[in-house]
């Protein structure tokens, strides 16, 4: 009963600490709504290949080439607001704190935030899609780590810190998905498409830039004496690093053990 007390009383607290402004957003409420969909992505992984390999691979071409390019639209938006919302609001770029008033601006970069969670749930479907056309091997554990931590991490940031020195993370982020989720989209339209898909490579390299700055901005705030929280600087800067490793990884897998290979091959 103390250990069960103890948890209600931590879980009263932190939603008391929660920032009142998101309380009535969509998923925002409680953390059960995103704690199911987690647990629902996790079962579509665990379960999905085996049901999905019972029938033949589906195409989805009409689904997924719309799918893609709207979310090119979605990443367009969301790199605009966070830019234009920081540069009226005069944020700095090496240490803001949140505003958590109901100033114009204020609210502006807390919606872009949110619709920054939203469009990683949305991006969930990445995996279905994968399943439902058999491609086994896109599902990886780097796959299914970033999405299903991403949705996890943007819950919490919306939920106690939309703006301030998250905003650095949500653009970058929100601007390599424009061209990611442009290449996914013109792939998606068929394999004469490939002859113009000659960029793969640099689109991760560009990902593995991304989690370099985020490495940098946030270390930067950790040394200095900046009134972000300090609780979410760590958990970030361990997450870039987590991901550094990670795509660095399948930047070497993928390309440089591959052309070491085929050199020594010939």
């Amino acid at each position: 009963m103390t250990f069960l007390t103890e948890a209600k009383d931590f879980y009263k607290d932190a939603m008391a600490r929660a920032d009142k402004r998101v309380e009535g957003w969509l998923l925002m409420g409680s953390p059960l709504p995103i704690l199911m969909i987690f647990i629902l992505y996790l079962l579509v992984v665990w379960l999905g290949p085996s049901l999905a390999s019972r029938g033949r691979p589906m195409s989805l071409r009409a689904f997924i080439v719309p799918y893609n390019f709207a979310l090119v639209g979605l990443s367009v938006y969301m790199f605009y607001e966070f830019l234009v919302t920081s540069v009226l609001s005069g944020y700095s770029y090496t240490c803001q704190p949140v505003d958590y008033s109901y100033a114009p601006l204020a609210l502006r970069m807390a919606k872009v935030c949110w619709w920054f969670f939203f469009s990683k749930v949305i991006e969930l479907l990445d995996t279905v899609f994968f399943i439902l056309r058999h491609k086994w091997s896109q599902v990886t554990f780097l796959h299914v780590y970033h999405h299903c931590t991403m949705i996890i991490n943007w819950w919490m940031g919306v939920k106690y810190v939309a703006g301030g020195q998250a905003f650095f993370t949500g653009m970058l982020n929100s601007g390599v998905h424009i061209m990611m989720y442009l290449y996914y989209g013109l792939a998606a339209v068929g394999p004469h498409m490939q002859k113009y898909l000659w960029w793969k490579r640099y689109l991760t390299r560009l990902q593995l830039m991304q989690f370099v700055a985020f490495v940098i901005h946030t270390g930067y705030n950790l040394t200095t004496d900046c009134e972000f929280p300090d609780g979410f600087n760590y958990a970030a800067f361990l997450y870039a690093i987590s991901l550094l490793i990670l795509f660095g990884n399948f930047y070497y897998q993928s390309y440089s053990s591959r052309r070491a290979l085929h050199k020594k091959g010939q």
